[in-house]
């Protein structure tokens, strides 16, 4: 089943920030999918039923969460994390991956992972990170959306506008309370990739709240 939104998963506190940030994203109109990322099998078949059967678990948790029973699931075996979820997006044609902030990360700060930050530095696919303790609001939805102030295409500011119109959200000011922060890649930077400036970086590093990413001159809607 194919997939707008993939939240990558694995049943920690932060990754249900996550998954309560995919499951806003999405509102009504777009398919959420999970996706669990192995980095090898087992050569035991005992011990490959055993990772198997707890990657499964583990995506049923964020199942559960959601009260979804039927959402769409994966598990990937892959080396690398960001390439395993990258190559998902690509086969399921997904724009968006979703992430919970790395586990260090204070209460309603977004600050992305290893993984995150890898696709954020070229990456194909927008991405979102949620900030920290998120989860304590999940099913609630996005009420205030923010433009980046280094946002410097039209991508970003039709995400925004789109993502305003299918949410029944409202468009703010970086430093109005918004729930999400719209964020463009720099000019001049090759189409479909992701590719930050220092200001892009700076505001980021600043903001006290979920956050969106978007590859050059690439917009989002559903």
């Amino acid at each position: 089943m194919s997939a707008d939104i993939i939240v990558s998963y694995d049943g920690t506190p932060n990754d249900d920030d996550a998954l309560a940030l995919g499951a806003a994203l999405a509102g009504q109109q777009a398919k959420l999918a999970l996706a669990y990322v192995r980095h090898f099998h087992e050569f035991d078949p005992l011990r490959e039923e055993l990772a198997q059967h707890d990657a499964l678990r583990r995506l049923r948790t964020g199942q559960e969460l959601l009260s979804d029973p039927e959402l769409a699931t994966h598990v990937l075996f892959s080396a690398s994390t960001n390439d395993g979820l990258e190559q998902l997006a690509a086969s399921d044609g997904a724009r968006l991956i979703a992430f919970g902030s790395d586990y260090r990360t204070s209460p309603g700060r977004a600050e992305p992972g290893n993984t995150a930050q890898r696709l954020l530095d070229g990456g194909t696919v927008a991405i979102a990170v949620a900030r920290a303790g998120l989860r304590m609001h999940i099913g609630e939805p996005i009420h205030r959306i923010a433009l980046s102030k280094s946002a410097s295409d039209d991508g970003a500011r039709e995400t925004a506008s789109s993502l305003s119109a299918q949410l029944g959200a409202e468009i703010v000011l970086a430093d109005d309370g918004a729930d999400l922060l719209v964020v463009s890649s720099r000019p001049g930077s090759p189409p479909g990739r992701i590719a930050l400036s220092g200001a892009a970086r700076t505001e980021l590093n600043a903001a006290r709240t979920s956050v969106l990413v978007l590859p050059s001159a690439t917009s989002l809607r559903w």
